[in-house]
This record gives structure tokens, sequence and C-alpha cells, in this order.
């Protein structure tokens, strides 16, 4: 056997870790909450007892094990890694190559609501032609993709790991979804602009570069982007210092308790989803939501999916000028949640496609998956008629 083989791959998590979650879960020790504070230190206990113990009481792991195992599953190692994949093919042999891609605090369960639509757009009241053959990775140190080999997994790294998985996989043309495509989509693009046909992305953070005047004749609509992005910076990056700087040390807590799993990431699903909904399943799905935590806690990937903001955090190519892309892009906007301003995004991207939706956040497969599909089924039918 050599590491470039595709190995099958079903989950199966054993039944004695379902009964130490359980267990743990039995005997959280609960802090004391000042009175009156709300959501605004953190995850307030009383809704966090809620939720836990609908987790251990309710939630059927099996149930949400099965439907992902519906899928076709694999893994092969890439770079010394362990890389593990979703491979759903489209029933339409002219079906598109796409490459589906989480960030943090996401996983593969994120993209459970688009792959009918994607793959088989007739049985969803769709074209045919729109149809997608998709892949869906764990990114290295996330879900299944573990453990991870060594350090340096920077975005250009996993980038470069996904290439070559593509390539593994006979798809010389392919497109790329991604939400955290400010980042790594755009990277693969950047890599690879002979095989990927177009970008599309979701959640795209565009940061000033420190011109002035790249911030003059803003709407009113990029100048309340401007102020939640400074608001994120000042008041919501605790997360991404602690993990950009520690993550070793995290991931003691959270590789030991499950409460502090759940917290630690719903805690985004509360500050990333639509501020319409008064709570994170509103938004979402709780069960959904809840896969998405057990996959973290039953795969012990707090630590290493953490690092992942450590390695940007030390990668000194990650904020070095480079060269603007050429890969057509196309940037679906979330009118409630998201900050990027056009003509920065045009500064670094080749954008020849840009929408914005006025419902859902951050998680836009998991919150208007139908607004996701119809926007990647518009930007790459756009690229198919050029």
């Amino acid at each position: 056997m050599t590491g470039a083989e595709i190995r099958p791959f079903r989950i199966d998590v054993p039944q004695a870790d379902l009964d130490d979650l359980r267990d743990r879960l039995t005997r959280t020790r609960w802090p004391d909450e000042l009175p009156g504070v709300g959501w605004s230190r953190g995850v307030p206990v009383g809704y966090l007892r809620e939720l836990a113990d609908h987790w251990r009481t309710a939630y059927d792991w099996r149930k949400h094990e099965a439907r992902l195992n519906q899928y076709p599953q694999f893994t092969t190692t890439v770079d010394g890694a362990n890389l593990h994949f979703l491979h759903v093919r489209s029933p339409e042999p002219q079906a598109t190559p796409l490459l589906l891609i989480h960030g943090w605090p996401g996983s593969i369960v994120e993209f459970l609501e688009v792959i009918g639509p994607l793959t088989d757009p007739a049985a969803h009241a769709g074209d045919p032609a729109d149809a997608f053959h998709l892949v869906i990775p764990s990114l290295p140190g996330f879900g299944f993709s573990r453990p991870l080999p060594d350090t340096g997994w920077s975005y250009g790294r996993i980038a470069g790991a996904l290439v070559e998985l593509m390539g593994r996989l006979g798809y010389d043309r392919y497109g790329v979804q991604g939400d955290v495509g400010a980042f790594v989509a755009p990277v693969v693009g950047r890599q690879a602009p002979g095989r990927v046909v177009g970008v599309h992305v979701n959640a795209l953070v565009t940061f000033p570069s420190g011109d002035q005047n790249e911030l003059a004749d803003l709407t009113e609509a990029e100048q309340q982007r401007m102020a939640r992005l400074r608001h994120f910076q000042d008041d919501m990056m605790g997360y991404a210092t602690i993990q950009g700087t520690r993550p070793q040390t995290l991931a003691y807590a959270l590789n030991d308790s499950p409460v502090g799993q759940l917290a630690w990431i719903v805690e985004k699903f509360k500050e990333w989803t639509d501020p319409a909904a008064e709570l994170p399943e509103d938004a979402v799905d709780r069960d959904h939501l809840l896969t998405n935590v057990s996959i973290y806690w039953l795969t012990g990937t707090a630590g290493s999916s953490a690092s992942h903001y450590y390695e940007t955090a030390h990668d000194p190519t990650m904020w070095a000028p480079r060269e603007r892309g050429t890969v057509p892009t196309g940037v679906a906007v979330s009118l409630t949640q998201d900050v990027a301003i056009r003509k920065l995004a045009e500064r670094d991207h080749n954008v020849v496609h840009w929408s914005e939706f006025d419902r859902g956040g951050h998680f836009a497969a998991m919150e208007a998956p139908e607004f996701l599909v119809g926007d990647v089924r518009a930007f790459f039918r756009t690229l198919a008629e050029r």
C-alpha cells in the first residue's frame, strides 16, 4: 500500500466513546455566573445547561452518523497527513467538479444540506446543467483528518494538499467554494490557476491596506461593514488570539470537557449567525449544530484545529504583498454579518460576480442553503457562458 492510494472510509464511533461523553456531561462542574450579564461575557450558564442536557439525553449520534455514512467517504495520505473527504458524484456525467472547503468551527457537517441540490439539481427543481461532482474534505487537523503529522500547516500548505487531492481524483478542471474562502479557497486558485475554473466564497474578509484613499467614498452599507470589522477586532477576537498563540494549552480544557468544547463552538454560532436569531438553534437546527460539535469532541481535534490559527498567525507570507488573483471569483455577502468591501475584494481577487443576501450569516450552507446553492449555480453558469 502506498500513501497515494484512496482508501474507503466509514464513520464508526466506538460505543464506549459515546458512553464516556454522556458520563462526562452528567458530571459537569458548572461555574458561577454574574447576574444579568447575558451573552456579553460568553455563553450563559442557563442556556448551556439546557443545551448540554439535550446533548446528553435526547441527541442521537448514531442517527447522524448514519446520515453522514450515506455519502461515499475516503481517506488518503497527502504531504504526510491523513486526509478524509466525502466524494459525491453527480448522476449527470458532465457535472463540474467542485471542492467545498469548511472552516473553523465548522466541519463536513456544514455542507449536508447542499449536497443533494448541488449534485442532483434535477431532483431538486433545478437544471441538470448546473450539476456538480462534490469533493468535501475535512481540513488537516479537523474531524477525521487526524492526527496532524507535523507543524507548518498554513493556508498555503493546506491549499497544496487540496490541489494534490483533486489531481488524484482525476479532476483536471474544477471549481472551489469555501466559507473560509477569504484564505484557503483563493490560495487554491493561486496555486493552480490552470486547473481552477472559478472560486466562489462567502464570509469573505477584506482588510484595508492602511492607505486611507482605499476607504474614501464608501457607501453607507460599506461604512457599516467597516464598523462591524472594527467591532470584531476590538471585542470578538479573544478566541483567535488564544488559538493563534497557545493552542496546546487550550486543548487540555476542550479535549477533557465536552461542555467546554460545546461552549467554545456554540459561542460562534451565536455571534456569527443572523442577528435576527435570538439563539443559535434559531439559525441552525439544534441537532445539526450538535453533530458538528460532536465531531470535534469524538475525534479529539480541539487542539489540532486550533493550531490552524497558530500557523496563520506565524506564517510570514500570510500578510506579505502578493499579486492579484487571476481566477474568476464570485463573492456572496451576508448583509447582516459580513465585512467584505467590494473595491478591497477587487484589489486582491478577480471578482466577476457579487451578490448580497439579507438573511443568514457566516454559516451560509447551514443557515441559508437555498441561497448558497442558487448563488453557486449562478456563478458557475456565468463562467460556462464565457
